[in-house]
This record gives C-alpha cells, sequence and structure tokens, in this order.
C-alpha cells in the first residue's frame, strides 16, 4: 500500500504542472489507500478486496476529478462496475444526494449499472476532505428514509392545502354569518327604535290621558263647587224673595188698610 502511495506521489512530481489540478485528488485517494492499511480486525480477504478496490479506483484519480469538476456538485460516488469493471462516477452534494440522483436517473434501470455493496464518496479536489467510504445499504436506507420523509412532507403539504382551504371556507362562513348577525342586529336596533318610539308615544298619551284626568277632575271639582254655590245662592233668594212678598204682603194689607181709612173719612166728608 506504501508502495502504491509512493507510485501515486511519483506521478504527481512528473505531473507538476497540474499539481493543483490533479495531485491533491490523487493524494486524497491515496490517503485512503494508507489508511486501509493500518490495522483491523476485518478478515484477510476482506481486507484485500478493500485494498483492490482503493487501487482500482485510484487508478481513476483523474477522470473521477474531472467528473466532479465539470458536474459543478461537491463530489461524486466513484465505483467500479461489478460486472465489467468500468468506472462510474454520480455526482452529487453529499452520498445521499449522490445515491437519490442516481436512483432517480436512467442509469439505475435494472441491468445498467451493478453496483458493488461498498462505494466510495470523493469530495472536490478544493474541499479539504478525505473520500468517504460508504455502503450500499446504508445509502438504500437513507435512500428510503429521503423518500418517507419526502411522502410525509408531500402529505403535510396536502394537509396544509386542505387546512388553508378549509380556514378559507371557515373564514367565508364567519364572515357570512358575521354579516348576517350584524344585518339581525341592525333590524333589531331599528325594531327596538319602534318599539322605544311607541312606547315614549304611549307614555305622552298617558301623561295626556293622566292631565286630561286631572283636568276634568278639577272641572267637575269647580262644578261641583259652582253648583254648591248656586244652590245656597238660590236659597238665600228664595229666603230673600219670601221674606220680599212677606213684607210687600204686610205693606199691601198696610196701604189697604190706609185706603180703607181715607175712603172712609172721604164718605164722612161727604
Amino acid at each position: 500500500m506504501r508502495q502504491l502511495l509512493l507510485v501515486l506521489l511519483g506521478r504527481i512530481g512528473r505531473r507538476v504542472p497540474h499539481v493543483l489540478g490533479s495531485g491533491l485528488p490523487l493524494v486524497s485517494l491515496a490517503l485512503v489507500v494508507v489508511g486501509c492499511a493500518s490495522p483491523s480486525l476485518m478478515p484477510e480477504a476482506q481486507a484485500v478486496a478493500i485494498k483492490h478496490r482503493d487501487r482500482a479506483l485510484a487508478s481513476h484519480a483523474d477522470a473521477i476529478h474531472a467528473a466532479i469538476s465539470q458536474s459543478g456538485h461537491v463530489g461524486a460516488l466513484a465505483l467500479l462496475d461489478a460486472k465489467d469493471g468500468r468506472l462510474v462516477v454520480l455526482p452529487g452534494d453529499s452520498p445521499a444526494d449522490a445515491w437519490a440522483r442516481y436512483t432517480a436517473s436512467p442509469e439505475s434501470g435494472a441491468g445498467r449499472v451493478s453496483v458493488p455493496p461498498v462505494l466510495t464518496f470523493v469530495h472536490r479536489a478544493d474541499v479539504p476532505k478525505a473520500p468517504e467510504t460508504v455502503t450500499q445499504s446504508v445509502l438504500q436506507q437513507q435512500a428510503q428514509l429521503l423518500d418517507a420523509h419526502r411522502r410525509v412532507a408531500e402529505r403535510l403539504d396536502i394537509v396544509q392545502r386542505e387546512f388553508a382551504e378549509s380556514k378559507r371556507e371557515v373564514d367565508a362562513s364567519l364572515a357570512a354569518a358575521r354579516a348576517e348577525m350584524q344585518t339581525a342586529l341592525s333590524s333589531l336596533a331599528e325594531d327596538l327604535t319602534t318599539v322605544r318610539k311607541f312606547v315614549l308615544q304611549t307614555a305622552q298619551l298617558g301623561w295626556l290621558n293622566h292631565e286630561l284626568t286631572v283636568e276634568n277632575a278639577t272641572g267637575i271639582r269647580k262644578v261641583v263647587t259652582t253648583s254648591q254655590e248656586l244652590s245656597a245662592s238660590s236659597a238665600k233668594l228664595e229666603e230673600t224673595m219670601r221674606q220680599l212678598s212677606a213684607s210687600l204682603a204686610g205693606q199691601l194689607k198696610e196701604l189697604a188698610n190706609r185706603l180703607d181709612t181715607i175712603q172712609g173719612k172721604v164718605s164722612n166728608l161727604k
């Protein structure tokens, strides 16, 4: 593995004009290879397979980074087709993003690409990160989670739209009910105004009736008083007339007596 790193660094040295373009990608891939040489608990056959895969990918470093640079993404999943060993680069901003783009493309159709169980996500040359080793099962699980999240988001969006529509309907119903209530309140206010006017007119009529009753009672009392006064005056007049009549009768009788006396005297003179 260290010999492979020296070979890769030798290639970088021979390509001095392209150190900034392709040297850093080779170094990043080489560091992965060296890291794989550290002691581990992996079976020997598995470790050999990983080393073989890393060597194969390191030989395609230029092509991998050229594809990443052309894609404009942060990195790409790099793999060798399990059938024919050809290089497959799946650009994306993360392993999950690259896998999602791949599964959504026609390349993911049956028989197109035979994806190995383990893949490597290589970062762009200007990103100071080592390549990441990811498994196809993890990517598939992440894709399932993203798909579930997408479905939940779509369902949530539908629920939000339905809620917004329901809210609009409820608002419209409330506005209509509020308008009807306002109309009813206005009509009730008008009815109350009419009833208030009627009650006021009734009170005024009652007051007038009371005034007329009081005035009638006062008039009746005055009539009774006047009648009583007239009765008293009539009695006094009757008594006066009786007294005058008696006095007149006495005077007439006295006059008659005097006439008789005068007549007697006249008779005597004859």
